[in-house]
């Protein structure tokens, strides 16, 4: 059985930070982008503007998230149906996109991004 509820915030906004300390390393950032990214979206609800890392996959204008503890996380719920547009920072350059979310029979969430400027 999977994680069910939420994170502790204060434990997120630490991981996240962290997270985003070593993407800029000069030492370590690139190694790091490599395989996280940091994608920013609006909130259909709320309508504020986030922020937040996640490893991904590339595969020419097609980006593959893997959301690790979907049911703990509540980010890739704003991509469900027809999805929606978001910006990735890749190759040092923020792109746009439309992500669809798809939650599997097991359980597993896989965020779908299409970029929009194939670069």
């Amino acid at each position: 059985m999977g994680y069910r509820g939420p994170l502790p915030k204060n434990a997120v906004d630490r991981f996240n930070t962290c997270v985003g300390t070593l993407r800029t390393s000069p030492r370590w950032g690139p190694l790091v982008r490599r395989h996280l990214t940091q994608v920013t979206y609006t909130g259909r609800r709320s309508g504020r503007t986030f922020s937040t890392p996640v490893g991904y996959r590339r595969a020419g204008d097609v980006v593959t998230i893997g959301v690790r503890l979907p049911d703990a996380k509540s980010w890739w719920r704003n991509f469900t149906g027809d999805g929606g547009p978001l910006t990735l920072e890749l190759d040092d350059a923020a792109h746009t996109g439309h992500a669809v979310a798809r939650r599997d029979e097991k359980g597993r969430v896989t965020v779908t991004v299409r970029l929009d400027d194939h670069a």
